[in-house]
């Protein structure tokens, strides 16, 4: 037991007071005779007895009193033993979570306004000296102070439900930080929340840092959400007047099955599919879209479906390009001429951007919008090429080397060594068909694989040196084993080597039908789709592709028939110019990446799916974390409809006894009265 104000148990002296009247009676005798007192003598001595016992007591009741009046003046705590508390004032810092999640239901309502009420009454039992720090997802500037009673109360009041879901060793992290810069010694912190455990996890926090932690869970009703968790498409690339299918995840999380359940595809604020669906308790299923492309260029699409009372997710918000462009730049041999087979081939289909370059004057600034690089029969790599196409590896794409029929060996091997490939040995000048197509590169290419197929031969070729750690994967062999043409990852790219060079006389591959596909599959799996949506809330990096000047003029991001409109951050990373919110997008919701009146590029946000997933911590579950961990400063208390203020304040503080030293007070008090009034 502890006392908040010790230095008032010096009036315990005040006890003396009684003793000292009862020691020293100074009250004067008178003496009467009697000719017989015989039987006075016994009366005497049993009335002594008597009155010396009640006088004890009346003592006793009189002390006990005063030493409990004095008890209670000094305000005696009943403190666990790793509570610390000291005089003045308490800094405490409440966290309301303030997530999607909180938008659940119990009998006192949304979770949300419970914890917001609860809050409230915390705030009123402390004392008008105390400040609050009112923390939630959001981590705002305003939330980094402290705050006097009122104003922390009209703080709660205007909190809104946010998009951004913080873990609890995110929160508890940053009131630490806030707490420990306080100079107040009363540390307190209190948290308000359904410790959702995809979030919510406490043994994740870091250890007891001396500051008493109470938690109070709030725990809906029914834990059922049915919500679309993700999209795709099967092909990466959309094309107007092709076939499209578009693949969507419906995930159930509750324990009744979903039996008719429905799902609406909208393209440009017009529904263009629905697609029926049921899915079991507690599981998921994949739905279907199939629909053909009619809009050329950008597409602002979103799948519906209904749910309640959980509905943040009930929509999924996502942009296409239907009008895409493959940017090809061929780099030729100095000695090829310009309408060379490779050139023809690209330079014919509107679906490829091509720029035709020469080996003596290489433009290494289109490498930024490029998505395949051709070296064309060059006989050297140069350092500064080298250098260049490794930058571009890192940002994803197909690199693909052709060699020249007389390269320079050193040079061009020490070059395949930096990409991992083997190097290219003595050249073969046999005539060799390739065999037959056994590559998955090819899955999908042919409707039907034919084994008597005419393929094409080769009358040179490079025999490759291996290395055991080389992971090189052949897509194309000739008779005799060797390879014609395989691959390897390098950095995020692609990158393919021929052994032959691409000319009539090394080979009829350049006017056989296997040809086109070959180069088609190479471009079309260099095509890294870029993200169809983009999370609200966070800091995702967005690359934009775009040959405008966008170092030159700062991107806006705005959303169409709306006031908003926020610059994010730009980096040049790796050929690629990327943005960065920075959190300031919180709305789910299509968006426009603009320069001037320009569009570069929609974009769409969706709410974090973490919340979506409901399963919550209970109660014991928590105090076993609690035990398990060794968090000695971390009490639960449960939520209920009975206020729960006062079993806060007590664990927090302690259980205070001044009420009860107040009525044994008054206890010992009508003792004395009785001993007084009623035994004469």
């Amino acid at each position: 037991m502890m006392f908040v104000y010790p230095l008032f148990l010096w009036t315990l002296a005040v006890v003396s007071i009684p003793i000292i009247i009862h020691l020293f009676n100074f009250r004067k005798y008178k003496k009467v005779y009697f000719s017989n007192v015989k039987f006075l003598r016994e009366l005497k001595q049993e009335s002594k007895s008597k009155s010396r016992l009640k006088e004890i007591l009346i003592l006793s009741a009189r002390c006990l009193a005063l030493i409990a009046i004095v008890f209670a003046f000094a305000q005696p705590v009943l403190k666990n033993k790793n509570n610390i508390n000291y005089p003045g004032a308490n800094a405490i810092s409440i966290y309301i979570d303030n997530s999607f999640s909180m938008l659940n239901i119990n009998k006192q309502g949304t979770l949300f306004e419970s914890a917001k009420k609860k809050a409230i009454d915390l705030i009123n039992a402390y004392s008008s000296n105390d400040k609050f720090q009112i923390i939630t997802n959001d981590f705002d500037g305003k939330h980094q102070r402290f705050y006097i009673k009122e104003d922390a109360i009209n703080l709660i009041d205007e909190l809104k439900i946010t998009p951004s879901p913080r873990s609890i060793k995110e929160v508890i992290n940053r009131q630490n930080d806030f707490l420990n810069a306080s100079n107040l010694l009363n540390k307190k912190r209190y948290l308000f929340s359904d410790f959702q455990k995809s979030t919510g996890d406490i043994s994740l926090s870091s250890q007891d840092t001396g500051i008493k932690t109470i938690l109070m869970p709030f725990l809906a009703n029914k834990v059922n959400n049915l919500y679309i968790d993700s999209c795709w498409f099967d092909s990466p690339l959309q094309q107007v007047g092709f076939i499209q299918k578009l693949n969507a995840i419906i995930v159930n999380h509750s324990s009744t099955i979903v039996e008719a359940g429905s799902a609406k595809f909208f393209i440009n604020n017009q529904q263009i599919a629905l697609s029926s669906f049921s899915v079991s308790a507690n599981s998921k299923t994949a739905i279907k879209f199939t629909f053909e492309c009619k809009t050329v260029g950008f597409n602002r699409a979103n799948i519906k479906i209904d749910d309640y009372p959980i509905n943040f997710d009930d929509e999924l918000f996502f942009t296409f390009n239907s009008n895409p462009n493959i940017s090809i730049t061929l780099i030729n041999g100095k000695d090829l001429k310009k309408e060379e087979s490779l050139s023809s081939l690209f330079i014919k289909d509107s679906l490829f951007k091509t720029l035709i370059l020469n080996e003596q004057t290489i433009d290494f600034g289109s490498f930024r919008l490029s998505d395949v690089i051709i070296l064309n029969q060059l006989t050297e790599i140069s350092s500064g090429l080298l250098s260049e196409l490794i930058k571009f590896s890192e940002k994803g794409g197909a690199i693909v080397i052709i060699p020249n029929s007389d390269i320079k060996n050193s040079n061009f091997n020490a070059a395949l060594s930096t990409f991992n490939l083997p190097a290219l040995g003595q050249k073969d000048t046999s005539k060799l068909k390739t065999e037959k197509l056994e590559s998955l590169f090819f899955e999908g290419v042919f409707e039907k694989k034919d084994p008597q197929m005419n393929l094409p031969s080769v009358f040179q070729h490079y025999f490759l040196i291996k290395k055991s750690q080389q992971d090189f994967e052949s897509i194309l062999k000739l008779q005799n084993n060797d390879d014609f043409l395989g691959y390897t990852k390098f950095n995020r790219s692609f990158v393919y080597l021929f052994t032959s060079p691409l000319n009539v006389k090394a080979t009829n591959f350049v006017k056989h039908a296997l040809f086109v596909p070959t180069f088609y599959q190479i471009c079309f799996k260099s095509v890294i789709p870029g993200p169809l949506y983009y999370t609200a809330g966070s800091n995702e990096m967005i690359p934009i592709k775009s040959e405008l000047k966008l170092n030159e003029i700062p991107i806006h991001i705005k959303q169409p028939k709306s006031e908003f409109d926020v610059i994010p951050e730009m980096r040049y990373v790796n050929y690629l110019s990327c943005l960065y919110p920075r959190q300031q997008i919180k709305q789910a919701g299509f968006y426009d990446a603009m320069i001037d009146q320009t569009l570069v590029l929609p974009l769409s946000f969706n709410f974090s799916r973490k919340e979506s997933m409901l399963n919550c911590f209970s109660e014991d579950e928590l105090s076993d974390i609690i035990l398990k961990k060794g968090l000695k400063t971390f009490s639960i208390i449960e939520n209920s409809e009975s206020n729960t203020t006062n079993q806060m304040i007590e664990i927090s503080e302690g259980k205070k006894l001044w009420k009860f030293f107040i009525i044994l007070s008054l206890l010992f008090i009508s003792i004395e009265v009785i001993l007084l009034r009623v035994l004469k």
